[in-house]
């Protein structure tokens, strides 16, 4: 540990969140549930900038009523999102994925919402403090306190840098893609070449809507060079983005504003919803920024005393508007193991592993269901489409993947496991289990038009209902208290949640 200077004020925590966003409010708030002092350090001051995000109902009616703000989200006035509508695959007609299983008998929480992150963020991160969460903005973590033993706090300044250390049995580490510290768990971050994309985006003072009941859907559309979407976040906001190959990065970077312009303009579903609507005037939406979407995910999350959630953890490709999910989701796993961490249970790494197998499986689902949308999508002339094929996955990061997620997420464990090899084959099965996967969404998909809004011909395919699984678990926890279905541990030995959430039971004691 770093010798402590004198002139250095020191504090003591039970745990010590580093970031504001969603994931480290998530975590944050559900451990102060629990009665502990928690300390959360975000480097900026709220509200600030962020893309804007189209959630899922896992994160309004699961994670944000666990958590005690979902009537303070549903009062803010986002707009309403009951699906997706997507201009993607052999139909050239547009085509709609509905939360609800049948669109004429739509469940009550079948919707979730577009979100100006400026705002969704700054709610999460208020409610935090009203459940007790000492948050500090303005705060730069410079580093981790740790021994041979565990990481026991971080050094941080404040706002007018002051040089400060909190000590404490945790550090849950929400900082995101950018984080300082991510590398304290050990581990490295695993690129996937198949996602490796580029993204320019921008707001339009406005845009046309869907027809009625589709208006807050997000809409994605697939052209030659990748594809755009299109979300309404208010009347008189749209946030609109392209999604292209890396290799037209240097372009994009030497003139943001023409090369957004011109890829809208190739989409000719996407143009024709701005006739006449100029760009936003108003801060900060007045910008057009570029992002590299690159997926990725860490070979390690976790060492004693240190958790890593969010961005800081993974990322995936954003067509299923997965990001939130993912880091909200994460982060309460990782609030489980710690509330049951500073309540005395024996075996922390049993804790923590079962955070990282369960966080590893929902990257894993989602990871692989959108590999097989992306192979669905049908362009041969088109070298953004070609080059993400399920048969131009390179072999490499399919055996990554294997290892990643113990066989694909959907299950086969025959595929290798953490800390196994891959053996010779392996990948060639993870190949064929993705080209089927994406067979079974095209033919889900060609039949909607025949199902006449009585039933979702989506959940039919195996695929859809595994990304969808745990989040649906999510939501009965939040409005019911608990899954409709007990639960059972997602592997031999495993843990489960307890009835509210906020930590791990031994299903057999």
């Amino acid at each position: 540990m770093n010798p402590t200077d004198e002139r250095t004020a020191v504090e003591e925590f039970d745990v010590v969140v580093v970031g504001g966003g969603p994931a480290g409010s998530t975590a944050a708030t559900a451990v102060a549930l629990r009665g502990h002092r928690v300390l959360l350090l975000e480097q900026q001051t709220f509200p600030r900038y962020q893309i804007g995000e189209s959630l899922l109902p896992s994160t309004v009616h699961g994670v944000c009523r666990i958590l005690g703000v979902e009537e303070e989200v549903a009062r803010a006035g986002f707009k309403t999102k009951r699906g997706g509508t997507f201009r993607w695959g052999r139909n050239p007609e547009p085509w709609q994925f509905s939360f609800a299983l049948s669109p004429r008998l739509a469940d009550p929480t079948s919707f979730a919402y577009q979100v100006e992150r400026s705002r969704f963020d700054k709610i999460l991160l208020d409610n935090a403090r009203r459940v007790g969460v000492d948050v500090r903005e303005g705060c730069r973590v410079k580093g981790v306190l740790a021994d041979e033993e565990r990481v026991r706090g971080v050094n941080w300044t404040g706002p007018s840098g002051e040089i400060r250390e909190a000590r404490a049995r945790y550090v849950v580490d929400a900082s995101g893609n950018g984080s300082r510290i991510h590398g304290e768990v050990g581990g490295s971050r695993t690129y996937s070449d198949f996602f490796r994309n580029i993204a320019v985006f921008g707001y339009f003072a406005g845009g046309a809507r869907l027809p009625e009941p589709n208006d807050g859907n997000i809409f994605c559309a697939a052209f030659d060079e990748g594809w755009l979407w299109y979300i309404p976040l208010r009347d008189d906001l749209t946030s609109v983005g392209a999604v292209v190959s890396r290799e037209s990065a240097a372009a994009i970077q030497r003139d943001p504003v023409t090369a957004w312009r011109r890829l809208i303009d190739s989409c000719p579903e996407v143009r024709d919803l701005l006739p006449g609507v100029p760009q936003a005037t108003e801060a900060p939406y007045d910008q057009v920024r570029v992002r590299k979407d690159w997926s990725y995910w860490k070979t390690r999350l976790w060492r004693p005393g240190m958790v890593l959630v969010g961005d800081a953890a993974c990322f995936v490709d954003p067509v299923l508007s997965s990001g939130v999910h993912l880091a909200t989701y994460g982060a309460l796993l990782a609030a489980r193991s710690v509330n049951s961490g500073l309540a005395g249970a024996p075996d922390e790494s049993r804790l923590f592993d079962e955070f990282e197998a369960r966080y590893r499986h929902e990257y894993g689902l989602f990871h692989e269901f959108l590999v097989s949308f992306y192979d669905m999508h049908q362009d041969e002339r088109s070298y953004f489409w070609k080059a993400r094929k399920v048969t131009h996955v390179d072999t490499s990061e399919l055996e990554a993947f294997v290892e990643l997620v113990g066989g694909l997420a959907s299950g086969d464990a025959s595929l290798g496991g953490p800390g196994q090899s891959v053996q010779s084959g392996q990948s060639g099965q993870a190949g064929a289990r993705l080209a089927a996967a994406s067979s079974e969404l095209d033919e889900a998909v060609a039949r909607l038009p025949d199902s006449a809004g009585l039933r979702n011909p989506l959940f039919e395919a195996a695929t859809i209902r595994q990304v969808f699984q745990e989040g649906a678990v999510l939501q009965e926890r939040g409005v019911f208290g608990g899954p409709l279905e007990d639960e059972t541990p997602q592997r031999p030995g495993g843990l489960v949640a307890s009835e509210d959430g906020l930590t791990w039971v031994d299903p057999g004691r």
